[in-house]
């Protein structure tokens, strides 16, 4: 039976080599804690608090993190395939190489995040924040982006084919070259 951790406070803890898969974190305090490798596949972080946590290369294939703050979080080469980050917070964090595949993350705000060579083709980022956002290098092939804030954000070399762009806001936006 999967751990219930909901609401509890393990800021700045190492819960390294922890079995965390499918864990209940509903409204825990993660921050600056130290998750980094580990498998937190199909795990409930709603409304988790993760602010600056180390989840480098963790796997969070299928978790539920809508509503969860990872601002300033350490992400990069983390596995999140079909994870919900609705309504997320990952101001400043840094995804770089991270994989965001059918990820969904309508309404997050991804502002000053780092998301170079990020594989997230098929990401449903409608209604999502990504203003002064690195993308560049990254696969966004078929993602959606209706009505998102790019302003700003770095798109060179970023791979946009058949993404959904509707109503999208690129003022200012580097690399940009309308299609």
């Amino acid at each position: 039976m999967a751990e219930n951790l909901d609401g509890q406070d393990l800021s700045g803890q190492d819960l390294r080599g922890r079995n965390l898969t499918g864990a209940r974190l509903r409204k825990a305090n993660l921050s600056g804690s130290n998750l980094s490798g580990e498998n937190l596949s199909g795990a409930d972080l709603t409304g988790a608090n993760l602010q600056g946590a180390d989840l480098n290369g963790v796997g969070l294939e299928h978790a539920d993190m809508r509503g969860a703050d990872l601002s300033g979080a350490d992400m990069r080469d983390a596995s999140m395939f079909c994870a919900e980050l609705i309504d997320a917070k990952l101001v400043g964090t840094q995804l770089a190489g991270a994989d965001l595949s059918r990820a969904e993350l309508r309404g997050a705000d991804l502002s000053r995040a780092d998301l170079s060579q990020v594989e997230a083709g098929r990401a449903n980022l409608d209604d999502s924040n990504l203003g002064s956002a690195n993308l560049s290098g990254s696969d966004f092939r078929r993602a959606k982006f209706r009505n998102a804030n790019l302003e700003g954000a770095n798109l060179e070399q970023a791979d946009l084919r058949g993404a959904k762009l509707t109503g999208a806001s690129l003022e200012g936006a580097i690399g940009w070259r309308g299609e």
